[in-house]
């Protein structure tokens, strides 16, 4: 009796997987493609010698707020309009406000690079040994050679 109701709890298993199957399956191709995607961004990025600047300004974007869209009342009519606000600025066009968007996501990218330099060039400022204080040298390790003349 037992093997019939464990039969049976298995096949209804099974057909709940596949009466569900299009719901399980399809995270399961996004997470694939994703994946997918990255490698080919991987692979690109080994050849490219720029892919670190656009990496940089990827990651900058993601910092950066997004573009609203947002119904305000016109000033002479005062009918709703569709403005586009980004960081507290009104724009009449999604274009305008995507192009203030990525100017300022290109900025954070270059104080990104100006802080990275920042910190890089001062350590290799500090270790470096000052100019004034010339190194001893040890005579007897100078040899005075001339060639024979020809």
């Amino acid at each position: 009796m037992s093997n019939l109701l464990s039969l049976a709890v298995i096949f209804l298993g099974a057909a709940l997987l596949y009466a569900f199957r299009k719901r399980v399956m399809a995270p399961l191709r996004r997470f694939e493609a994703r994946n997918a995607q990255r490698r080919a961004e991987e692979a690109r990025a080994m050849i490219d010698r720029f892919a670190h600047y656009r990496q940089t300004v990827q990651s900058a974007e993601e910092q950066v707020e997004e573009v609203m869209k947002v119904a305000v009342a016109d000033e002479r009519t005062g009918e709703a309009l569709d403005r586009y606000l980004f960081l507290g600025v009104l724009y009449p066009t999604r274009k305008e406000a995507e192009a203030a968007r990525y100017a300022a996501a290109i900025e954070k990218a270059r104080e990104f690079y100006i802080d990275l330099d920042r910190i890089y060039l001062s350590r290799r400022r500090w270790r470096e040994p000052p100019a004034a204080a010339p190194a001893l040298t040890d005579p007897s390790k100078h040899e005075t050679y001339t060639p024979p003349r020809m």
